[in-house]
């Protein structure tokens, strides 16, 4: 129980976050919930296409290049893609996704619902230093790239004319810093030697670049809700 525990407040914490930043027009409790649960949900075809994905042989002669194509295309794109058609096809048509913050809400619980599953698989197998370690990375990682997505989401929601170019910069934004986390922490030993005692360094680069850009995608999105009084 404890570790489940260990696995599970993180990604409860950053919804309760969200919730709170969302402070002129919260949204009703019973769709952040499913939101979270279809975030949970779209573990599956995410393994399914990542598992897929692993079984091609990449005829790279390059380790760097396979583990980029690993990265980008077979973990961060696949995983992005799953949480982003959740809120399209599931909470973007919601009468109540009414002004831009709503994006960001709906994309931040579907992340976390992925990302508290995916953090108890880790934890359960790798144990309590794992799931440490993964509190303060890989779940807010997750967090970031989500307030991302729902960031372009929410714009595209009330942008006709630009709605397709947005929701394109929804999923690949998001994807291109997932991938930027991942790859270093992916590369084979000895493929980039004076990378190796940089590779944790070299994913927490993107990390705090995701923060930073997602703290003024909440914050943009503050100041323009029509339901600021």
């Amino acid at each position: 129980m404890g570790l489940l525990g260990l696995a599970v407040a993180p990604g409860l914490a950053i919804c309760i976050y969200i919730f709170w930043k969302d402070k002129f027009d919260p949204e009703p409790k019973r769709l952040l919930i499913w939101a979270f649960f279809l975030g949970v949900l779209s573990t599956i075809p995410a393994i399914i296409f990542e598992g897929a994905v692993s079984r091609m042989h990449l005829n790279f002669e390059s380790s760097v290049v396979r583990t980029a194509v690993h990265a980008f295309a077979g973990v961060a794109f696949i995983e992005e893609l799953v949480k982003f058609l959740v809120v399209y096809k599931f909470l973007y048509p919601k009468k109540d996704f009414d002004e831009p913050f709503d994006g960001i809400t709906y994309a931040v619980m579907a992340s976390m619902g992925f990302a508290t599953l995916e953090n108890v698989g880790y934890v359960v197998n790798y144990g309590v230093e794992t799931g440490i370690m993964r509190m303060f990375t890989a779940v807010p990682a997750h967090a970031a790239f989500g307030v991302i997505m729902g960031y372009f989401m929410g714009l595209a929601k009330f942008d006709e004319e630009r709605s397709n170019s947005l929701l394109m910069a929804a999923l690949m934004a998001p994807a291109l810093l997932h991938g930027a986390y991942d790859f270093p922490l992916l590369l084979e030993p000895g493929s980039l030697p004076w990378l190796e005692p940089y590779k944790l360094i070299g994913a927490l680069v993107s990390l705090v670049i995701g923060i930073v850009l997602s703290r003024r995608a909440i914050r943009i999105h503050q100041l323009n809700s029509p339901f600021r009084k």
